[in-house]
């Protein structure tokens, strides 16, 4: 069996639309108030539904992430979170700056004790990624 010679140059130059960062919705981010102060809970909050695209390529990446916290004195208002969680669609980003990012902007919204933020992306080209970001208030 001889080798096959495919032409494929006429991958060369495709690149989907994409948006840069200044289209992630971060001032849409609200809280509400944590009514027990001092009474330690931890919220997880999971999505399987997160998409990016690749910077370079212009390719979705797929995530689930979970955001995991213990208040302070807030809380995520969660429709707020979900139209910034969207708000990345269509944004080329790295996985690993995506993940760091989702944290700080959280953290500086809700301020809680301690959040980490893990999400686990949909293998492309036979490789999965997991990366984890951590905040603690005491650090």
């Amino acid at each position: 069996m001889g080798k096959v010679n495919v032409d494929h140059s006429k991958y060369r130059d495709i690149r989907f639309d994409i948006q840069d960062e200044s289209a992630i919705m971060t001032d849409i981010l609200e809280t509400i108030p944590y009514e027990y102060p001092g009474k330690d809970v931890e919220v997880e909050i999971p999505t399987s539904e997160f998409t990016s695209v690749c910077p370079w390529s212009g390719l979705p990446d797929f995530a689930e992430i979970t955001i995991t916290f213990v208040p302070d004195r807030y809380l995520i208002e969660m429709k707020s979170l979900k139209y910034y969680l969207t708000s990345y669609r269509n944004v080329g980003i790295y996985q690993e700056h995506a993940t760091r990012r989702i944290l700080e902007e959280v953290v500086a919204v809700i301020q809680p004790k301690w959040m980490k933020v893990e999400a686990l992306w949909n293998p492309r080209g036979g490789l999965g990624t997991r990366v984890t970001a951590e905040y603690n208030d005491q650090d």
